[in-house]
């Protein structure tokens, strides 16, 4: 199986690359620079391609020409919040321009312009799987106020919706994954007992988010996950 995942350095994305690769299977990380170090799987392969999102255009230029010619899996980890996000001290009004602009180029354009490139990649694939990483900020009633980050999450739900519909002739599974908050201190090397202890109930453990996904891989081709949420135990909004 080869599976890429986009922003696999470090994160969500770094647990990802480490927690889903089975012997034989081969993964592609991307992200701005590679990381020092990745515990993978015996038996896993690993390759890299650094592109910076930031620069939407450059980046998905270098990543359709370092790709693998098929994937089975793609994984859009993609994500950048406001300075201030998930405080006290985030103002949307105070938000710059410029900011908005970066969040949506990264969040939105990016991913549109990556999904154009690879997703013909996915379709020769016998169960061709796209995953892309949401948010719980991006479901109704929320209880969130960050406007920029939220319209980004919100706008994968359409993304999801569009390349269901024009690609439901080749059995093409593309799941959302709107996820709470998450305890990105903790890696998967931490006993997740130990993770999951961090927060009070209030963070999800990487190793969490982990195991379900490697779940999605697993299913059978007659079947796929439309959108999977997973907040914290103890988060009042859910």
């Amino acid at each position: 199986m080869n599976i890429m995942i986009v922003g696999a350095s470090r994160g969500l994305g770094s647990a990802l690359a480490q927690g889903l690769g089975r012997p034989g299977d081969t993964i592609v990380g991307v992200s701005r620079r590679r990381p020092e170090s990745l515990e993978i799987p015996a038996g896993v392969r690993l390759e890299w391609i650094e592109a910076d999102l930031a620069e939407p255009g450059a980046a998905v230029a270098a990543i359709e020409a370092q790709a693998p010619a098929e994937l089975d899996v793609l994984i859009c980890n993609v994500g950048i919040w406001e300075e201030h996000a998930f405080t006290e001290q985030y103002s949307f009004l105070a938000d710059s321009d410029e900011s908005i602009g970066r969040m949506v180029d990264v969040n939105i354009t990016a991913t549109l312009l990556l999904l154009k490139r690879l997703v013909p990649r996915l379709l020769d694939s016998p169960r061709p799987q796209l995953i892309l990483t949401g948010s719980t900020s991006a479901l109704r009633q929320s209880g969130r106020p960050e406007v920029a980050f939220g319209a980004s999450k919100f706008a994968l739900n359409g993304v999801a919706d569009a390349l269901r519909e024009g690609f439901r002739g080749w059995n093409l599974a593309v799941t959302v994954l709107q996820l709470g908050d998450l305890n990105t201190d903790d890696p998967l090397s931490t006993p997740v007992e130990d993770a999951a202890r961090r927060g009070e109930g209030r963070q999800v453990p990487l190793h969490d988010v982990a195991r379900m996904v490697d779940a999605l891989l697993r299913l059978s081709g007659a079947s796929y996950v439309r959108e999977l949420v997973l907040p914290a135990i103890r988060d009042e909004r859910f």
